[in-house]
């Protein structure tokens, strides 16, 4: 009887979902217990994870779908570089210090021993639905680089980007983007240059269902209620003010 709950304890199937997020430290048997139990998602948000601990644990969790990393180091989550990732589905880095374009560079850039004409030649995030960046230094060059090697993006979260502003949702709307025709969720709360001119853009995304645009200081409620009238197509709701929901 002893020895069935044991088993029952590490069966894989009870844990679906790991919260190490707000350890200091993460010890060795911590780290072997995420690898025995293989979980589907994984939040380290806040950790004192090192790089070393981030590599061994990606290589040995392939079937990894959602990774939270949000307040960790830029030299830990620099892992997710030389990491394979071919189920992840969710990548959370928001609020990353010292995260810039070339960062994210390392990351969507197809690693440099790819071949052309291999599957990974649109970059390690080819993959991902949901792409969680809020708080980062990114500019136009990085949502440029997204558009190529995360076309598949369905979520995308650019909140409290001080950089992005109308010209950026030009490019993300373009109809060059593929993201135009696949996003459903996107937050652009606290992105200050963002004006009234770009609102009309977004009528080009026939799927967007979510469209946050609160504390977006230059974006004037009169706009935001307009659009939400038009939609892109058919009317949103609007629970809050600059908040634009559709009901599936």
């Amino acid at each position: 009887h002893r020895l069935c709950i044991l088993r029952t304890c590490y069966d894989k199937r009870l844990w679906p979902r790991m919260d190490l997020s707000r350890r200091k430290s993460l010890t060795p048997p911590m780290l072997s217990g995420v690898v025995r139990r293989q979980p589907r998602a994984l939040d380290l948000s806040w950790t004192g994870v090192s790089k070393k601990q981030l590599m061994w644990l990606l290589n040995r969790l392939q079937g990894l779908q959602e990774l939270v990393l949000s307040g960790c180091s830029w030299l830990s989550v620099s892992a997710l570089g030389s990491a394979p990732l071919p189920a992840l589905r969710l990548l959370d880095l928001r609020w990353i210090e010292d995260v810039k374009d070339s960062q994210l560079r390392e990351l969507l850039l197809p690693p440099p021993d790819t071949k052309p004409g291999q599957t990974e030649s649109r970059g390690r995030l080819q993959g991902v639905a949901e792409l969680r960046l809020a708080g980062l230094e990114l500019t136009d060059a990085s949502l440029r680089l997204l558009l190529r090697h995360a076309p598949q993006l369905s979520a995308l979260d650019l909140s409290h980007c001080a950089h992005v502003g109308d010209p950026s949702v030009h490019l993300l709307t373009a109809p060059t983007s593929p993201l135009r025709e696949t996003l459903v969720h996107l937050n652009l709360a606290g992105c200050h240059r963002l004006t009234d001119h770009c609102l009309p853009l977004f009528r080009r995304c026939p799927r967007l269902r979510r469209l946050d645009l609160r504390s977006c200081r230059q974006l004037s409620p009169e706009a935001c209620a307009r659009l939400a009238a038009a939609g892109p197509p058919g009317p949103f709701r609007c629970p809050e003010e600059k908040l634009l929901l559709k009901d599936s």
